[in-house]
C-alpha cells in the first residue's frame, strides 16, 4: 500500500509543457500569500488590541511572535512530512488549519486566546510555506524556476504590502476581528481547488526522522524563546538564560544525530558545504530580522508617535511594502541571466541605507515627506532579496531536496523575524516608551538603526555567496544519502 501511494509521477512527454503548471503558480503564490500576510497583517492593529485587550508591551510582541516562534521552530516538519506524505497531500492538511486557526484567532475573546490561536495558525503556516517552494521547484526546470520564483516573490511581497493596509482598513472600517475572517473564505475556496489541481510529489526520505524533528523543534523553540522574554525578564535571567542553553544543547544534538546516526537525516548537513546554500540562508535570516524589526516599529510610529489612523499608516507606508509587487519578479526574471549574487547585496544594502535614512530623519513632528525617499529605497531593496535568496536556496540542491532546502530557508527566515522583534523591542524600551509620542520616537530611533546596521551584516554575508549557482542535475547524489555497500553487492553476484 505503501509503495502504491509513493508511486512516482510519469514524467511529461519531450517538449510538452507538465501539467498544471498554472495552476500550481497560482495556489502556491496564494498559499504564500496568505502566510506573508498574517506576518504583517497585525502589525497595524497593535494600537486596536492594545486599547481593546488593555494589553500590554509583551502581548503586543506575542501577538506578532507566537506566529513567526511556531513558525520558524515547526517548518522543517513542515517539509519532512510533505516529502513522506505527499506534498499536495500536506498542502492540503497545511491549508485546513491555517483556515480553522484564522477563525479561532477572530473569535478570541483576549490576548491569551489570541495568542493560541496564533499558535494553530502558525503551524498550519509551517507545513503551507515551505511547500509552496517545492511545489512550484518541482514544476519548473532549473532554467525556468527564476522566473516561477519571481513571481512567487512578488506574490510574497503582495503579503508584506497588504498586509498594513488591509489591516489598517479592517480595523478602522470594521475591527480587528475581520483581519482573520477575511481568510476563511479565501482558504476554504482554496482547498478542493489544491486537491484537484495540484500534483502530487514526495521526497527522496522514506521514513520520518522523529528524533530529530523533536530535537529540532526543542532547539529552535529555546533559541527563539529567549530574545522573545528578554524584554521582560533581561537577559541576564535565570529564565532567558535557560533558554538560551537549551537551545544551544538541543541544536548541538540535532547537527550530532543528523550526522552520523539519522539512517534518513531531515537535514543533510552536507549542504551547508555548498556556498550557495549556506550564504543565502544567512541571508535570508538577517533580511528577515531587519525587515520584521522595523516594521513592527514602522507601524507604530505612525500612529503613535505621527498621530495617523490605522488606515493611512498603511496606505502611506505602500511606498516601502508595495515595491515587491514591482520590482520582485523583475528580479526573479534577471537573476537567471546575471545570478543571484548581485540582486542579494545590492539588495541588502538599499534596505540597510533606507533604514538609516528613516531612523536619521524620526524625530517629533517630522513630515511624512521627509520619510518617503527612505522608505521607497528600504522598499526596493527587501524586493531584490526576496525572490533571489529563495531561488539560491532551491538551486543550491539536488531537485529531490527542494523540500528540504526550503524548509531550512523559511525556518531561518522566521527565526530572522522572531529576533528582530524581539531586539527592537529591547533597542526601544532602553531608549523610550510609550508614555508620550516624543517618548515613543525617542525609542523609535535607536531601534531603526539597529535594524539599518543588520541588513548590513547582511549584505556583508551575501558577498561571499557565489556568482552564479550551479544547477543541480535530477540524479547528482543526494547529501546525507547512505552510499550502497559495493562489496556486498558484488559477493551477492
Amino acid at each position: 500500500m505503501a509503495d502504491t501511494l509513493r508511486a512516482p509521477v510519469r514524467a511529461p512527454a519531450a517538449g510538452a509543457a507538465p501539467p498544471h503548471r498554472a495552476w500550481t503558480v497560482v495556489l502556491a503564490g496564494l498559499g504564500a500569500l496568505l502566510c506573508s500576510l498574517d506576518v504583517v497583517v497585525v502589525a497595524t492593529a497593535l494600537p486596536a488590541l492594545r486599547a481593546d485587550f488593555g494589553a500590554s508591551l509583551s502581548d503586543l510582541e506575542w501577538t506578532i511572535n507566537a506566529y513567526n516562534l511556531v513558525f520558524a521552530c515547526l517548518t522543517l516538519t513542515g517539509a519532512a512530512l510533505g516529502d513522506r506524505f505527499g506534498r499536495r497531500r500536506m498542502y492540503v492538511v497545511g491549508l485546513a488549519v491555517f483556515t480553522l486557526a484564522s477563525a479561532l484567532a477572530a473569535l478570541a475573546g483576549g490576548p491569551g486566546q489570541l495568542i493560541a490561536a496564533r499558535v494553530a495558525q502558525g503551524a498550519g503556516a509551517a507545513v503551507l510555506l515551505p511547500l509552496t517552494l517545492t511545489l512550484i521547484s518541482e514544476a519548473f526546470p532549473a532554467e525556468k524556476r527564476g522566473i516561477a520564483i519571481g513571481v512567487w516573490g512578488g506574490v510574497t511581497g503582495l503579503g508584506v504590502a497588504a498586509g498594513p493596509v488591509l489591516g489598517g482598513a479592517v480595523t478602522e472600517g470594521l475591527s480587528w476581528q475581520w483581519i482573520f475572517w477575511l481568510n476563511v473564505p479565501t482558504g476554504l475556496v482554496m482547498l478542493p481547488l489544491a486537491a484537484l489541481k495540484l500534483r502530487e510529489s514526495y521526497g527522496p526520505r522514506p521514513q520520518l526522522d522523529f528524533v530529530g524533528l523533536l530535537l529540532a523543534a526543542v532547539g529552535l523553540t529555546g533559541l527563539a524563546w529567549a530574545p522573545v522574554r528578554a524584554p521582560q525578564a533581561g537577559w541576564g535571567s535565570a529564565e532567558v538564560l535557560g533558554a538560551l542553553g537549551v537551545g544551544v544543547v538541543f541544536v548541538a544534538a540535532f547537527l550530532g544525530w543528523e550526522r552520523s546516526r539519522a539512517r534518513y537525516p531531515m537535514l543533510p548537513l552536507a549542504h551547508f558545504r555548498r556556498r550557495g546554500f549556506a550564504t543565502a540562508n544567512g541571508v535570508a535570516f538577517l533580511t528577515f530580522m531587519s525587515l520584521l524589526g522595523s516594521l513592527f516599529m514602522i507601524t507604530q510610529l505612525f500612529q503613535l508617535g505621527l498621530g495617523e489612523s490605522p488606515l493611512r499608516t498603511g496606505v502611506r507606508i505602500l511606498v516601502w511594502t508595495g515595491m515587491p509587487l514591482l520590482v520582485a519578479p523583475l528580479a526573479g526574471a534577471l537573476a537567471d541571466r546575471f545570478g543571484n549574487r548581485p540582486f542579494m547585496l545590492t539588495g541588502l544594502v538599499l534596505q540597510a541605507v533606507g533604514l538609516g535614512l528613516l531612523a536619521r530623519q524620526v524625530e517629533p513632528g517630522v513630515g511624512y515627506g521627509s520619510l518617503v525617499v527612505p522608505l521607497i529605497v528600504a522598499g526596493i531593496g527587501i524586493s531584490m532579496v526576496f525572490p533571489t535568496v529563495a531561488n539560491a536556496v532551491t538551486s543550491s540542491v539536488p531537485p529531490g531536496d527542494a523540500g528540504v532546502a526550503a524548509g531550512v530557508n523559511n525556518a531561518l527566515r522566521e527565526l530572522g523575524g522572531v529576533f528582530g522583534v524581539a531586539v527592537a523591542a529591547a533597542v526601544f524600551t532602553r531608549y523610550g516608551g510609550y508614555g508620550s509620542a516624543e517618548s515613543f520616537v525617542d525609542g523609535c530611533g535607536p531601534a531603526l538603526w539597529v535594524s539599518a546596521g543588520v541588513a548590513a551584516a547582511g549584505a556583508m554575508v551575501a558577498l561571499f555567496a557565489p556568482a552564479r549557482a550551479r544547477a543541480q542535475s535530477p540524479d547528482a547524489p543526494r547529501a546525507g544519502a547512505r552510499k550502497p555497500d559495493v562489496s556486498r553487492a558484488r559477493a551477492s553476484g
